[in-house]
């Protein structure tokens, strides 16, 4: 009863404005954190919330409180810092790194300081788009948002905001229980032996050569290693290997990864950077144990449930991957472990704390 009085008592925003611009970009990880807060602010929210969208043809889901709308007659950039600006009524909620520069009244998500830690890894458009507008919004946004500790003190040393300033709304993990891997095909032959998985782009900071470098000496411990996902326009280009053991997937969707963290021995995440690092935590929800870098936020989305590796040391990480796959107890204890670690991320949570963030402005 408790507990109900004080969730009535939460303060609620009667209307918003959501920059939807997001559905119409590739997935990744930014993409997926927009969706999965909307969703959880449809299942929340009371008064008018209103989903602004680019012009164009997009794959929405079922929304109960949420209304769609097209505005505007372009997209991209200008769509944003242009047509939605103009036509969004009341607060505006803007997921995925950038805003309008000319509203006040909204609030930005900055998921990492990437761009400025790890310029080499994006295109020189992105890196001149980010450069120029983030400063702009730290200063007139009502709030700035971040997903990790980690990502508010990277982004208060580039940018005019304090790091006490950024408001600290993680992902979640709840999605990965829609996903079924009994509907995937990814393994329909079955995986000749066990493997390794590798998930992300192409972008140097991800650092997916560290593990690739491994393939000979994994391949000697009856090991292959799964590359899921491709390169993004927004990275530079990197230099790919070569070897009978790295089977490279492609883009997989949400049930074929259900299945390969199924099947999986570990995930490997060797990045040098990341704001948040989801991957880590859908790997712990669905029982895949984890080896990850011990840099930037990783340490703070793993916790001890993980075991860590530098991101420039291979043996380290030879010597991880070689002491899960030869323990099965040790790896049943990082599974437990990993589904408690994973629980403490909730998009409901974070959610209802971007409501109470729009209810203030």
């Amino acid at each position: 009863m408790v507990r109900m009085q004080t969730e009535e008592r939460r303060q609620l925003p009667t209307s918003f404005t959501i920059n939807g611009r997001f559905f119409s970009q590739a997935a990744s990880g930014v993409q997926r954190y927009a969706q999965q807060i909307v969703e959880s602010i449809d299942r929340q929210a009371v008064g008018d919330v209103v989903l602004a969208l680019p012009p164009g043809d997009v794959s929405l889901p079922p929304f109960g409180k949420i209304r769609p709308k097209t505005l505007g007659a372009s997209n991209g950039y200008l769509w944003e810092q242009v047509m939605l600006p103009a036509l969004a009524r009341g607060p505006l909620l803007n997921l995925c790194n950038l805003g309008p520069v000319v509203r006040s009244d909204q609030i930005v998500c900055m998921h990492d300081a990437n761009v400025y830690t790890d310029p080499n890894s994006y295109s020189r458009a992105f890196q001149l788009a980010y450069r120029t507008l983030q400063p702009l919004l730290a200063r007139r946004a009502a709030r700035v948002t971040t997903v990790s500790k980690f990502s508010a003190t990277m982004l208060a040393k580039y940018l005019p905001i304090k790091a006490t300033d950024i408001l600290v709304l993680p992902n979640g993990h709840e999605h990965v229980h829609a996903w079924d891997a009994s509907r995937s095909t990814i393994l329909s032959s079955g995986a000749a032996r066990p493997f390794v998985l590798l998930i992300g782009s192409k972008a140097k900071h991800k650092n997916a050569d560290l593990v690739l470098s491994l393939a000979d000496a994994l391949d000697e411990l009856g090991l292959d290693i799964y590359v899921a996902g491709g390169q993004g326009r927004i990275f530079a280009a990197t230099e790919t290997r070569e070897r009978a053991n790295i089977v490279r997937l492609g883009f997989v969707s949400d049930d074929d990864l259900a299945a390969l963290y199924a099947r999986a021995s570990c995930l490997v995440f060797p990045s040098w950077s990341e704001g948040f690092g989801l991957p880590i935590v859908e790997a712990m929800a669905l029982g895949c144990p984890v080896i990850s870098s011990d840099r930037a936020s990783m340490p703070e989305v793993g916790g001890a449930a993980a075991r860590y590796a530098a991101p420039d040391d291979p043996a380290g990480w030879l010597g991880r991957i070689r002491e899960i796959a030869g323990s099965e107890a040790l790896r049943q204890d990082m599974i437990s472990a990993g589904r408690e670690q994973a629980r403490k991320f909730s998009w409901t949570q974070s959610a209802a704390g971007y409501l109470e963030a729009l209810a203030a402005i």
